[in-house]
């Protein structure tokens, strides 16, 4: 039996994750601005790139701010589960985006390493500094509120904002050593800026995987499991807890399970313990949206 939804609760969290992903775009806007203009003036081609990086992050952040917005409308007559797929969704292009900008500026740092440029400037030093501060301390806060809600689509926010800062530590370095090695150090940026780029491939990598098992409805981890099937056994006349299903939709999961009862009582009995199992474990766990219940014959232990 399948008892009325749920009430969307998840819907407050997204609308506050696109907050979030919208203020992170305006730092994203000054920053990349400011480090494209420092490294065009400062001859810093590492500086250039990660301002380039910066500004894809203002798509991503487009992105992620769209996938959330979407998915916190309630579920309707073509949407029945909601529309929490586009969440994940929103994650998938991100990480693609982020991917494809590494091998871009991989290939255009490559090039630069080969051809004669000047020394960067000493002062695009300080407008890296201030964007390894802003990023981490952005990185903080997106990750702790992502993980808070177990959304895909505001950790891959947050690794924006540590990707970002991963790039900018490694265009200091980079940008350092050019000052100090001299004339014959004078490619250091770039070899940094390709050091950025596999950084920022690999993060892609690992914000990609994550945002595809769920679009896969790939199972969660056992934590939540244990917790549903310790629920439903705890109400009075359940016999049993043979199948347990759950699967991820935006920020509620969704249950599906066979619970065994003493197959010589009543219809209405065995439904009235399927809404206490539903009723149980939706309290056990306030990301659970709905608990569908099929009740079988159980065998007594």
């Amino acid at each position: 039996m399948r008892s009325p939804r749920h009430p969307h609760a998840s819907a407050s969290n997204l609308q506050t994750g696109a907050r979030i992903a919208l203020f992170g775009l305006a730092i994203n806007v000054l920053l990349a601005a400011a480090k494209i203009l420092a490294g065009l003036v400062g001859h810093a081609y590492v500086l250039i790139a990660d301002g380039i990086e910066s500004a894809l992050d203002v798509g991503g952040s487009i992105v992620i701010w769209g996938g959330l917005t979407v998915a916190a409308r309630p579920p309707d007559a073509t949407h029945p589960y909601g529309h929490g797929k586009a969440e994940p969704i929103a994650a998938v292009v991100v990480a693609v985006g982020v991917l494809t900008a590494a091998l871009g500026l991989a290939i255009q740092s490559v090039r630069e390493i080969f051809l004669p440029h000047h020394a960067p400037a000493p002062y695009t030093l300080a407008v890296l500094i201030v964007a390894v501060i802003l990023k981490e301390i952005l990185y903080r806060y997106v990750i702790r509120f992502g993980r808070q809600m177990e959304s895909t689509a505001v950790k891959t926010d947050a690794w924006h904002h540590r990707i970002d800062a991963m790039t900018s530590i490694a265009a200091f370095i980079g940008i350092s050593v050019a000052l100090i090695g001299g004339e014959a150090w004078q490619s250091a940026d770039d070899w940094a800026a390709l050091f950025a780029c596999a950084l920022i491939g690999a993060n892609g990598y690992g914000l990609l995987r994550p945002a595809l098992f769920e679009i896969m409805d790939t199972a969660p981890r056992g934590k939540i499991v244990r917790s549903i099937r310790r629920a439903a056994r705890s109400v009075p006349g359940v016999i049993e807890v043979e199948k347990c299903r759950a699967r991820k939709m935006g920020l509620d999961f969704y249950v599906d399970l066979h619970v065994g009862v003493d197959g010589s009582i009543s219809v209405h009995e065995g439904h009235e313990i399927a809404h206490q199992v539903k009723r149980a474990i939706q309290q056990s766990d306030s990301r659970i949206s709905d608990v569908l219940v099929h009740i079988e014959p159980g065998q007594s232990q």
